[in-house]
C-alpha cells in the first residue's frame, strides 16, 4: 500500500512538471511569439492532456503502467 502511495506521488510531481511545460509553451507563444491563439485551441490542448493524465493515472492503479511499479517491498 505504501507503494502505491509513493507512486500516486510521483506521479502528482510528474503532472504538475508537465502542465507547467505546456503552460510555459503557451504563454511563450502567445507573448513572446505573438501568436493569437484561438480559446478553443488552447482549451482543446487542456483537454488532451488532462485525457492523458486520467489514462495514465488508471493504469497506475490497475498495474498495468509500464514504468510505475512498485518501488518498496510489500510489508506483510
Amino acid at each position: 500500500m505504501a507503494a502505491l502511495a509513493v507512486n500516486l506521488l510521483w506521479f502528482l510531481i510528474g503532472v504538475i512538471i508537465i502542465c507547467g511545460v505546456v503552460w510555459l509553451v503557451l504563454y511563450g507563444l502567445k507573448n513572446v511569439a505573438g501568436l493569437p491563439l484561438p480559446g478553443r485551441l488552447e482549451q482543446g490542448i487542456w483537454f488532451i492532456l488532462l485525457l492523458l493524465v486520467l489514462i495514465y493515472l488508471i493504469m497506475i492503479l490497475t498495474g498495468a503502467a509500464p514504468f510505475w511499479k512498485p518501488s518498496l517491498p510489500m510489508v506483510r
